[in-house]
């Protein structure tokens, strides 16, 4: 058994930042090194364009390559290109085809593979402090320190979206309304999944409304289904976990320890529920702590049930707040996991059986050795989404309509975790867990990468892209992300080689070269 335990990880640090007064010209300046970054970047580099990565985590990759091993990908057979490349690669190291499942370290290896091989730039722990333009365009970025990067294209492949906001990109934060694009799924949606199946006192006395709400419990009513609000669904750290002993890193308790953050789990996991929500299955296995298939031993584990490792409520300001400010909160969303699991492994108000189950488990140790077993990327789901000229909607998902301009498909279930967490007639309820299946493969419009016609021209946005709440529960998945970070990338060297803005490319010149690099615009076989 190992003897380290997890050690304080970071967002932001002022003692990070470091001077730096040099100035790099490129053709590409990718903001964001996430899996749909380094795809943007590498595929550029590959067309002969210069390309760097500059990075605000101390880490590359996002969450590909910081837990989610149980790739959310839909369709296999609609991912190409360098998605598709990706796995494949994967696949070699586990001596397979291809594999979807996969360990945090694996996934850094292929990606850093990539970058060194194609010989791109990356500066890490670089943020945003002002942003030069002209007319609409973006001449040049400043980093805190100084170094600072002018280019022909910026992409901004952030979850968060820093550099579309500081380019006064029309963006939109929160649910929709239904009424906005005629949709079903979007706003509040009170669900059965992830939700309280019995009544669960939700005040700090039971019985007691005077007494207040527990912690994260909004003590008004959410509201009839449909209505939209700026809220946001819940992050997470996906965490590899094991229950093998030679690997196991025991749970600590974390110095910001709140027991008062849990009297709601503690309420349910001694309460009734339905088979859904029971987290230790008939076979003794705990449920959504997906063993990853070439090494079971080790986990993705997720989120599963009304309360487990979302802190739901907790990240309404993190899109547009500013770095220490998301520091901050950061830390709130380690305090909160590290805890949770601390308590549910040995606090006497669990019951033994859950708490054996849980203790059985711990951090890989041969996982994020650099910040002691624990991902540094927090799972941000969803923050800022433009608001582009064509708007990925629930009736692109559902087969309603269709774009004219493919630059890859989307394909998983359209999933929204939960929001928030209100009180009905005296219960704790949850509210803004989706997941209904797309009526298939659907593609993702060129206008949904890049702003509207009169905004920023030389500006692609492959993450925070084009689309309602609801549409992007289903687009957020991290081929996609590749998959639109190389399309973006191949836009780029369109635009740069005829001397036109990324919204005057050529739709018809892209599909060609789309195709001709691996990317598959049409579903076969539905």
């Amino acid at each position: 058994m190992s003897t380290k335990t997890p050690g304080t990880l970071h967002y932001f640090r002022p003692d990070w930042i470091r001077e730096d007064r040099r100035t790099l010209n490129v053709d590409l300046c990718i903001f964001g090194a996430t899996a749909g970054g380094i795809a943007t970047a590498v595929a550029a580099a590959h067309r002969g364009r210069s390309a760097v990565l500059i990075h605000p985590g101390p880490h590359t990759g996002g969450m590909t390559t910081h837990g989610l091993g149980l790739t959310d990908f839909g369709k296999r057979h609609v991912i190409g290109g360098m998605a598709r490349r990706f796995y494949r690669e994967l696949g070699t190291h586990y001596n397979q085809s291809e594999t979807w499942t996969f360990e945090p370290h694996a996934a850094r290896g292929v990606l850093e593979r990539w970058i060194r091989d194609a010989d791109v730039p990356v500066h890490q722990r670089q943020f945003l402090e002002r942003m030069e333009m002209d007319a609409n365009r973006i001449t040049r970025i400043t980093l805190l320190g100084g170094l600072s990067v002018a280019a022909r294209i910026f992409v901004d492949a952030t979850y968060e979206g820093d550099l579309m906001a500081a380019a006064d990109v029309t963006y939109r934060l929160g649910r929709e309304s239904n009424r906005v694009y005629g949709e079903t799924l979007n706003g509040v949606q009170v669900r059965d999944l992830h939700q309280f199946s019995h009544p669960i006192d939700p005040y700090r006395e039971p019985g007691n409304p005077a007494s207040g709400p527990l912690p994260r419990v909004n003590p008004r009513d959410a509201g009839p289904n449909g209505r939209g609000d700026r809220r946001i669904q819940a992050y997470c750290f996906r965490l590899c976990m094991t229950d093998s002993p030679d690997l196991r890193v025991p749970w600590e308790k974390p110095g910001r320890y709140d027991p008062g953050q849990y009297v709601l789990a503690a309420r349910w996991f001694n309460s009734e529920k339905d088979r859904y929500n029971e987290l230790i299955l008939p076979d003794g296995e705990l449920r959504k702590f997906d063993r990853l298939q070439p090494v079971p031993h080790k986990t993705d584990t997720n989120n599963h049930g009304p309360v487990s490792s979302d802190f739901i409520g907790a990240n309404y300001a993190w899109p547009e707040a500013d770095y220490p400010g998301r520091e901050e909160l950061y830390q709130q969303h380690i305090a909160y996991q590290k805890g949770l699991y601390w308590f549910l492994a040995n606090d006497p108000s669990i019951p033994k059986r859950y708490r054996e189950k849980i203790d059985s488990f711990g951090l890989a140790a041969d996982e994020f050795e650099e910040t002691a077993h624990w991902p540094s990327q927090l799972y941000v789901r969803e923050a800022r989404r433009m608001l582009g000229d064509y708007v990925l909607t629930e009736h692109d998902c559902m087969h309603r309509r269709s774009c004219e301009d493919p630059v890859g498909l989307g394909s998983y279930t359209v999933d929204s975790h939960n929001c928030q967490r209100f009180v009905r007639d005296g219960r704790v309820l949850n509210d803004g867990d989706v997941q209904v299946p797309p009526a298939g493969p659907y593609g993702v419009s060129y206008r949904s990468i890049v702003p509207s016609k009169g905004e920023c021209e030389n500006l692609a946005v492959p993450v925070c892209c084009s689309a309602s709440h609801i549409a992007y529960g289903s687009v957020r998945m991290e081929p996609v992300f590749m998959i639109l970070g190389e399309s973006a990338a191949i836009a780029a060297d369109i635009a740069i080689e005829e001397n036109v803005a990324l919204q005057d490319v050529p739709y018809l010149t892209l599909r060609t070269e789309l195709l001709n690099a691996g990317q598959i615009l049409e579903a076969p076989n539905g």
